[in-house]
């Protein structure tokens, strides 16, 4: 990868990363009391689907994209596990604090990063691994475990790390032969025809703020979903997913700006190291470039 190449993925990472850490926060809102009655986790993830599908409806309309023949079991496999993964992730969140879920669930960079080894024989060098342990030091300083890590909640968010993971796997797959729109809108229509069908069985009428508050997850998380595939294009899964650690670093900057929640000592270490994981990283591509570049 060039230098200017890396800059550029790092930078998008980062903004997706931005993304995803405020549709967490209103999955949370949503998953509680806060904007009425608690609705579902599958209905949760039906709005997120649904209005980022929309919005996909539209591009692809003014746009008009050219198509190429789909990977429609690819595409069935990626949808299963972002939808199931997603709702696990928004599950975890309105049952354990956050940036606990958060930090959990966000092991799915790394996860992936080990499974492109056989899955995608990609190579992962000393450096890598020192990133991917940087990462998960940092983690741990986030979510500081102790007995309350050790709820029965936690073990949803570590199952929508895993499954997380595979879908990472399977972007990378879709990426090398389909479009962005296309991977995107085939991606959203599944998911909502998967949540849709559960949703059915536990719906709640949602509020006037919690219907702004599902259209707002399903435009972030398209715009986040459009950013990733662009860095991934652009660089190794095994490269790209630690970047995607930076959520944790915006869930805590949302919480101290929307929340006035002061971050401790701890918890700035744990960013920092994160940042660090990210530079790490970044230094080990730019020591494989060839001299002159």
């Amino acid at each position: 990868m060039e230098t200017r190449k890396i800059v550029l993925t790092v930078l998008v990472m980062l903004a997706a990363s931005a993304l995803v850490a405020g549709t967490s926060l209103l999955a949370k809102a949503l998953g509680t009391e806060a904007l009425g009655a608690a609705l579902n986790p599958f209905q949760i993830t039906f709005g997120r689907y649904l209005f980022a599908l929309i919005v996909l409806i539209i591009a692809t309309a003014i746009l008009g994209p050219r198509f190429t023949k789909p990977a429609l079991w690819m595409h069935f496999g990626r949808a299963s596990a972002g939808s199931f993964g997603v709702t696990c992730m928004f599950a975890a969140s309105a049952l354990i604090p956050l940036a606990d879920a958060t930090a959990i669930s966000m092991l799915n960079p790394i996860i992936a990063m080990v499974l492109a080894i056989p899955l995608l024989k990609e190579t992962v060098g000393p450096r890598r691994w020192l990133a991917a342990a940087l990462s998960i030091i940092g983690a741990l300083l986030l979510i500081r475990p102790g007995l309350s890590s050790f709820q029965p909640a936690s073990l949803i968010a570590l199952l929508a790390a895993v499954v997380l993971a595979f879908e990472i796997i399977l972007v990378k797959l879709l990426s090398g032969r389909e479009g962005t729109l296309q991977i995107l809108l085939f991606s959203n229509g599944f998911g909502t025809l998967f949540a849709g069908i559960i949703a059915l069985f536990v719906w709640v009428v949602p509020t006037p703020q919690q219907w702004l508050a599902l259209v707002g997850i399903g435009l972030l998380m398209v715009s986040a979903q459009s950013l990733f595939l662009f860095a991934i294009r652009r660089g190794d899964a095994s490269f790209v997913a630690p970047l995607f650690y930076a959520t944790l670093i915006f869930a805590a900057l949302y919480d101290l700006i929307i929340f006035s929640v002061i971050p401790t000592a701890l918890s700035l270490a744990g960013a920092g190291i994160i940042i660090l994981g990210a530079i790490v990283i970044a230094w080990s591509e730019k020591r494989r470039l060839p001299k002159g570049l």
